[in-house]
């Protein structure tokens, strides 16, 4: 029999059973779109903006669970903060794992990143050493380091404010490179950044639900390279290179320097140090390490660019709330340094802005999803076992009832008679839900901190002009990825005063460049 008659059999055995899976049982699932015999709402499934056509979906259903049929492949889909704690999180305990990511995991590679990995030992093995290195207390050890990066941030921009984004990866890239491996980037065109921007722009395309068949169908992931619309299996063979050699190289330049005798402090060196060179399950440990360390280097490759990159645009369409801030930076900090993480307590509009910035154009709007291994039942409804569970969290974070008027940018939202409201819910859900949030968020969050308060101290950012005189108004476009990032876009960015430039120049000096 031909083989495309097998595999064509066999795609079809798979819908019909898990057709007839989801048939039982006596609760109905959660509404949804009207679904096609067989394929259910396959030909609806948005391919892009995927958490807007969610959240219309949401709305017009009246519930904050929906249920989508992907061909058979159950999708639960989460919008409001509430679905969310009942279940990610007061539910943990099933609704930790990871769906299968068949393109991303297995074809190109992906499964050492702690955020895709299925839950058991083997995830606990990673997230105990990540946590252990970048809890709370923890990341206050890498503090110096984010406040050098950002000092270097400010004299690119002092020398050369039109490359913006070229700046915010080089000092994401110096950032996640020390920390990580203690490796020093170098001042243009690092090989390293631009091959975890690479490497993440893939992942970024390959793990939204639905953008590849052979999510819904693993067995396509059989199928000869050659085979009539196996594109994607070329496709992954390129992309897989790039996520190993983003892991492979600089943890080989680690080891390398280890064995030279002069490796830097890192989080590679340290646990690397930590290991029993005669210890039977040594080769296992380095292995876990290296999986940690390049976890770290892709979480932290993207998001910090985005959201910086979503400050300035804030910034750009917000003049008011510009000034606003740094009229506290000037009463608080003065004009005879820049400010310091120390400052952060005396600065809540600065605080509340930079929440803003992670609710008002989230960096990951709708996650990495959930993966619901057990039946289950909420609100009335039958929850299927084996279905994919994903967090709105751009339709959360803009929800009228938290926060009114949600698509407009206002850090007074965070504060009552000048400090944080507890009232109103935080930006945290932008870093996930559960067990399964986002391990290195306080230095995230730290590295975002510093950078818009330094920005705002020593810059003003307003809309570039053109050649013609006129005012380029910028689009305020996304990639609408897994980490959504701002297309490139023109603005001006001059220096407040000559004290400023003064306090920026100063820096070369203090760290000896």
């Amino acid at each position: 029999m031909p083989l495309y008659v097998l595999f064509a059999a066999s795609l079809v055995s798979t819908i019909l059973w898990k057709w007839f899976l989801q048939r039982r049982g006596s609760l109905p699932l959660p509404p949804g779109p009207p679904k096609l015999p067989l394929v259910g709402n396959l030909f609806q499934m948005p391919s892009t903006l995927e958490w807007e056509t969610y959240s219309e979906w949401s709305k017009s259903y009246g519930s904050d669970i929906i249920h989508i049929n992907a061909a058979g492949t159950s999708i639960l889909v989460l919008s409001s903060a509430q679905a969310a704690s009942d279940l990610l999180e007061k539910r943990s305990s099933i609704y930790s794992d990871r769906p299968r990511i068949p393109m991303a995991n297995e074809l190109m590679g992906w499964d050492f990143a702690l955020g895709f990995m299925k839950y058991g030992e083997h995830w606990r093995k990673h997230r105990r050493l990540f946590h252990e290195a970048f809890n709370a207390n923890a990341a206050r050890n890498y503090q110096p380091k984010e406040r050098e990066a950002c000092n270097e941030l400010l004299r690119r921009l002092l020398r050369d404010p039109a490359d913006l984004m070229v700046h915010l990866r080089h000092m994401a890239g110096e950032i996640i490179m020390a920390v990580a491996f203690g490796i020093e980037i170098l001042p243009q065109n690092d090989p390293y950044v631009a091959l975890a921007q690479d490497a993440m722009h893939t992942v970024s395309i390959a793990s939204i639900p639905g953008r590849f068949l052979v999510d819904a169908f693993p067995l396509l992931k059989h199928v000869p390279d050659w085979f009539p619309g196996a594109e994607f299996k070329r496709t992954a063979r390129e992309w897989r290179k790039l996520a190993r050699a983003m892991i492979d190289l600089p943890f080989a330049e680690v080891k390398r320097t280890i064995a030279a005798g002069n490796a830097p402090a890192s989080f590679t060196s340290t646990f690397l140090g930590r290991i029993d060179e005669n210890a039977p399950d040594r080769e296992e440990k380095e292995q876990v390490v290296k999986a940690v360390a390049g976890s770290m280097y892709a979480a932290g490759a993207d998001t910090t660019v985005s959201a910086i990159g979503t400050f300035v645009l804030a910034m750009l369409a917000n003049p008011e709330a510009q000034k606003k801030a740094q009229m506290e930076i000037d009463a608080v900090v003065g004009n005879g340094r820049l400010p310091d993480f120390g400052d952060q307590d005396s600065l809540p509009y600065v605080s509340a802005l930079v929440q803003e910035v992670f609710r008002w154009k989230n960096v990951t709007p709708i996650a990495v999803p959930h993966f619901l291994p057990v039946e289950d039942e909420y609100k009335g409804y039958r929850l299927p076992a084996g279905s994919i569970v994903i967090a709105n969290t751009w339709a959360i974070l803009h929800d009228e009832a938290a926060y009114p008027d949600p698509f407009a940018f206002k850090p007074e939202r965070f504060l009552l008679d000048g400090k944080r409201d507890p009232a109103v819910p935080g930006a945290g859900i932008a870093f996930g839900f559960g067990r399964r949030i986002c391990p290195g968020k306080h230095l995230a969050s730290s590295s975002v901190w510093i950078t818009a308060v330094s920005i705002l101290a020593s810059f003003d950012i307003t809309k570039a002009i053109g050649e013609d005189g006129q005012t380029i108004e910028p689009t305020y476009e996304y990639f609408p990825g897994l980490v959504s990032m701002p297309l490139p876009f023109k603005c001006s960015i001059k220096p407040r005063s000559q004290r400023a430039m003064e306090l920026i120049h100063g820096t070369t000096n203090e760290e000896g460049h």
